[in-house]
């Protein structure tokens, strides 16, 4: 009776114990959204005040969510979103950082 040692999981994508997870889960969706909204925007010179304010943005909200998640699943999805976040954040302060030389 092997399968009777095996845990459900098929209650959440990202709720592995079974219980309902939503500031975590929502907290993860704003990082995953905050993340690649920086990622992407980095690219582009002139996009440097988008790109490094949603990438701190990003960060403060993924440190937070690992902070408080309970899942693994959960860690998982917030590392990529610090991730896109952090490469967002430090190309757009190289860009031209977080006020555009309007302090200076």
């Amino acid at each position: 009776m092997a399968q009777a040692l095996r845990p459900n999981t098929a209650g959440s994508l990202f709720a592995t114990d079974g219980k309902p997870h939503p500031l975590q889960d929502t907290l993860l969706a704003v990082t995953l959204v905050l993340g690649l909204t920086a990622f992407t925007t980095s690219f582009f010179h002139s996009l440097h005040l988008l790109s490094s304010w949603t990438g701190l943005l990003g960060i403060l909200t993924g440190a937070y969510g690992q902070w408080i998640s309970e899942t693994t699943r959960e860690r998982f999805g917030l590392i990529l979103g610090l991730g896109a976040a952090g490469v967002g954040f430090f190309l757009g302060m190289a860009h031209g950082g977080l006020f555009g030389g309007v302090i200076s």
